[in-house]
């Protein structure tokens, strides 16, 4: 396995993180702080911050002011949402989870969802790649035939 780091960009300066190797370590307290301290934060009503990346999975912790909203959108692949700080509604279909601190759910991929911060929250948003992305991105993943 090659170890994958991210570069250096203007957003985030402090150099490279790594994103995939045999083990990462992620220090989530560390990391909200770092995304509270960009200017996204600042300036916008989320930030995020990826923080683990391989062709399989993405780890992505998301922060949000209270009330900003995620918009309805659906995702390639299974996610599961674990909320690590504050409160948020999730609502997928007619159903809506309002989930704190401790609490995870996963949604199937392809179905529509979305979020709204009933206070400020963090929160771990992983992302399963699905099949059809996998043997389209990767055709050597494909079954013998």
């Amino acid at each position: 396995m090659e170890n994958k780091s991210n570069e250096a960009t203007p957003q985030r300066p402090e150099g490279d993180r790594m994103l995939d190797a045999p083990l990462v370590e992620m220090d989530l307290n560390k990391l909200m702080l770092q995304i509270k301290s960009e200017a996204p934060w600042v300036e916008a009503d989320h930030n995020a911050i990826t923080i683990f990346k391989s062709d399989l999975m993405r780890i992505v912790l998301m922060g949000m002011h209270e009330n900003a909203e995620l918009k309805t959108h659906t995702a390639k692949g299974i996610i599961s949402v674990q909320v690590i700080a504050g409160k948020i509604d999730f609502t997928a279909n007619d159903h809506t989870a309002s989930m704190e601190a401790g609490q995870m759910l996963v949604l199937h991929e392809k179905i529509p969802h979305s979020v709204i911060a009933l206070r400020e929250s963090f929160f771990l948003l992983t992302l399963t790649m699905s099949n059809s992305y996998i043997t389209s991105t990767h055709p050597d993943h494909l079954p013998n035939r």
